[in-house]
């Protein structure tokens, strides 16, 4: 084997395994066999991992990316290959120059790929405070009407995402729909609110 053959191997491969590893994540196809990576990826979730730590007043979702994963290994490969074929074949070098040259080649790709992995783990990890998970205090739309002494429905958003609750006013008084209130406190189930004019006055 020659080192155009053995740099031609190694592009193939970390190719090949680039490409099999997006078809089989980012694109969703089932492949006919089990692709097993050396891939120390975006944390462990459980109790001897790397997950969600409670602490205090919020949570932070904890993530670690190895250098030594799948998609940098197969980057280093892809890269590594492409350059030290294309200076073995095109450019007059002797051997442990074309060598040096396209091991660095491999190093920046597969250091270009870590940067974008850890860039969308940091990304992904985000403080979590309990106040904004606290229904107390949240702003809602009535979408069914509270009669008096009776349940209606509120419409809130809470951690980013709408949710709706049966409803009673606090003062036992009725409330049209579409008023606009604020939530005093959460029981079984039920949202106690307020209209949000006598709330601020």
């Amino acid at each position: 084997m020659t080192w155009s053959d053995f740099y031609l191997f190694c592009f193939l491969v970390g190719f090949a395994f680039s490409v099999l590893t997006f078809l089989a994540g980012a694109v969703h196809i089932h492949l006919p066999f089990r692709l097993h990576l050396p891939a120390h990826g975006a944390g462990h979730a459980g109790a001897g991992g790397h997950g969600i730590h409670a602490k205090g007043a919020g949570a932070r979702a904890g993530s670690h990316v190895s250098w030594f994963n799948a998609s940098t290994i197969m980057a280093f490969l892809a890269w590594f290959g492409g350059a030290g074929y294309i200076l073995s074949r095109g450019a007059h070098l002797v051997a442990v120059l074309c060598l040096t040259i396209a091991a660095l080649a491999g190093l920046v790709a597969g250091t270009i790929v870590y940067r974008f992995m850890l860039k969308l783990t940091r990304a992904a990890d985000s403080l979590m405070l309990d106040a904004d998970y606290r229904i107390e205090g949240c702003v809602g739309t009535l979408s069914m009407p509270i009669r008096e002494q009776g349940t209606g429905e509120v419409i809130f958003s809470l951690g980013g995402v709408r949710r709706c609750a049966g409803a009673r006013s606090e003062a036992g008084d009725p409330v049209e729909k579409g008023a606009e209130v604020v939530i005093e406190r959460y029981d079984k189930g039920i949202a106690y609110v307020k209209r949000w004019d006598d709330f601020t006055k």
